[in-house]
């Protein structure tokens, strides 16, 4: 290699819901000194975009002509977070909202919608070493990704995880409302007809159900660490 060329690196972390993909794979970028992109996020901002046009997410032609429209950038700020804009405005709070997650799910499994944003994710690991997480990252997003890791953990833990992540935002929700929403989400991205929700052959398993965060990251620090010289 020639000196002054810097080889680029991706990392690819997947995983259900509430499986601190999004938490971990922040701080692991942080950690590495790589670019972090959440994906989860800009699915997000076009279920936003849904929602406040009065769209049914069931109707995919009218989801899909929605799209020709769209003014969706990802920008970050000085703290170094990624930040969501829809049509101008910073939507990454309101995109986190409980209502917004549910219907995330549903408007990723329209192909136009994965269409829309597949070239966008990739365009980022052409540029920059990225830490991508979401649920189809290393398979279909990034299926050449240096670094393949599927992250997860049981229903109950990571139900409690996003009780608590949703409490400390001020929303109000109960265990079982969350736990049920997380079961069904599971079954919605699992069966999936586009880009399903699953581990690739070459990930490595992280189930993080008896772990805390610190030993969740030195753990996937590890995984990476074993795969790529840094």
């Amino acid at each position: 290699m020639e000196r002054g060329i810097v080889e680029l690196k991706s990392i690819a972390i997947d995983g259900p819901a509430g499986a601190g993909k999004s938490t971990l794979a922040r701080q692991l970028a942080k950690e590495l000194g790589f670019l972090y992109i959440d994906t989860g996020a800009i699915y997000r901002t076009v279920a936003l975009a849904v929602l406040r046009a009065g769209i049914a997410a069931e109707d995919s032609e009218t989801v899909s002509s929605l799209l020709e429209s769209l003014n969706i950038r990802m920008d970050y700020g000085p703290d170094g977070e990624q930040r969501m804009f829809l049509a101008g405005e910073d939507v990454s709070k309101a995109i986190r909202e409980h209502q917004v997650s549910g219907l995330a799910s549903k408007v990723s499994a329209i192909p136009a919608v994965r269409d829309f944003l597949l070239d966008f994710q990739r365009r980022q690991a052409r540029e920059h070493s990225v830490v991508m997480d979401g649920r189809d990252i290393g398979t279909v997003v990034l299926p050449q990704a240096d670094v393949k890791i599927f992250l997860t953990a049981a229903p109950e833990a990571r139900a409690r995880r996003r009780l608590l992540e949703l409490q400390q935002r001020g929303q109000q929700a109960d265990f079982e409302t969350v736990l049920r929403d997380i079961v069904q989400r599971d079954d919605q991205d699992e069966h999936r007809a586009i880009a399903p929700l699953r581990r690739a052959e070459d990930a490595e398993l992280l189930d993080t159900t008896q772990l805390n965060l610190e030993q969740s990251l030195q753990e996937l620090l590890r995984m990476v660490k074993e795969k790529i010289d840094l």
